[in-house]
């Protein structure tokens, strides 16, 4: 038998391992080797969705149901190595949403924690806890768990936007709640850019304690973001193999925007031939300007704005590009950290 194997059955042992099933009962030593790997070992597979297949898609879906009759007019993107689970990876939901001019995605709330990266809005808002704002392509907005929220496009034109839940997460621990609100929007009782005033300006109001794991901002503006980046494209701080590699905080104490999702944005610049990297944290990626490739083991991806492609764990990952190149990311890694499991390796091995 090796290391990693298991031992060897006999007639006697398969008659042992017989009897105890009925009792619901197994020998540890007849599985160990399938449940404690030597290194992580899933079903995720690496996989890219054309952004524009995806959307042609979303406009067909809007032909046959409103937002409201579907509650959330949503294709999930769902991991072709994962089939029947409705996961973009183990532990996370991906799934790309649509409302079409007037339209409103009604009030809910879950104790699933959700993300929105916008990809197309020139007139969506979210409101979330009574707190209203506009969407615009490539702002990254938070829904927190049990938070009441609704969607609405006042525009003349659809809007659409990548959803990141922790669904699986949520559903692995038998904590899933959620209900309606009775109402398709909730009452606004917050001014617009209120959050972003009060907690995003390097301040935080006197006397303020933490009441929740998930960061007071709600809506962090790609503008806001794409200039840090840019500033410090003139800085020396390059990673070989994330390029310019920035993650969301919670400004009240400096951790990950949310409890369960880590969030990131990156500039790979013009050229860049990066290292191999590989981390245990399965992450899914989103083009948002330029365009690259990225070598996820065996498998070339090839992306543009909009694009979406999933690294399993554990998977190495090399990126390329021809022209400046911004990516967004989501992926467990919080989770990882918080539990002394996350793991990650530069260079070839």
């Amino acid at each position: 038998m090796s290391p990693t194997g298991k031992p060897d059955d006999t007639p006697a042992r398969k008659a042992f391992y017989d009897a105890i099933e009925p009792e619901s009962m197994r020998a540890l030593w007849s599985v160990m080797s399938g449940i404690i790997t030597p290194e992580p070992k899933s079903d995720c597979l690496a996989f890219k969705w054309s952004y524009d297949s995806v959307r042609s898609r979303l406009l067909e879906a809007a032909d046959l149901i409103t937002a409201k009759e579907a509650e959330r007019r949503v294709l999930i993107l769902e991991n072709p190595g994962l089939k029947g689970t409705s996961k973009v990876t183990t532990s996370l939901y991906a799934g790309i949403q649509c409302v079409m001019p007037g339209e409103v995605a009604p009030a809910h709330r879950h104790t699933q924690s959700a993300l929105r990266f916008v990809l197309e809005s020139a007139g969506g808002f979210t409101a979330v806890g009574g707190e209203k704002t506009e969407m615009a392509f490539g702002d990254f907005v938070i829904t927190p768990n049990w938070e009441w929220h609704d969607h609405g496009n006042s525009s003349d034109a659809p809007i659409f936007w990548l959803d990141g839940l922790d669904i699986p997460v949520v559903q692995f621990l038998d904590a899933s709640f959620a209900e309606g609100l009775g109402e398709d929007q909730q009452q606004i009782t917050t001014p617009i850019g209120d959050s972003i005033a009060r907690y995003g300006a390097n301040m935080l109001p006197l006397g303020y304690e933490k009441a929740a794991p998930t960061s007071p901002i709600f809506n962090y503006p790609y503008a806001r973001s794409r200039e840090a980046l840019e500033v410090m494209r003139r800085s020396d701080g390059w990673d070989p193999a994330h390029g310019l590699k920035m993650r969301y905080i919670n400004p009240v104490d400096g951790g990950w925007a949310m409890p369960t999702i880590g969030t990131c944005l990156q500039l790979l610049p013009k050229g860049f031939d990066g290292a191999p990297y590989k981390s245990t944290d399965a992450t899914v990626y989103v083009g948002v300007e330029g365009s690259g490739r990225a070598y996820i083991r065996d498998l070339r991806v090839d992306w543009e704005p909009r694009d979406v492609f999933v690294v399993p764990s554990w998977h190495e990952l090399r990126f390329e590009t021809d022209e400046d190149a911004v990516l967004f990311s989501y992926s467990d890694r919080p989770i990882q950290e918080k539990l002394g499991l996350f793991r990650d390796h530069r260079g070839n091995q």
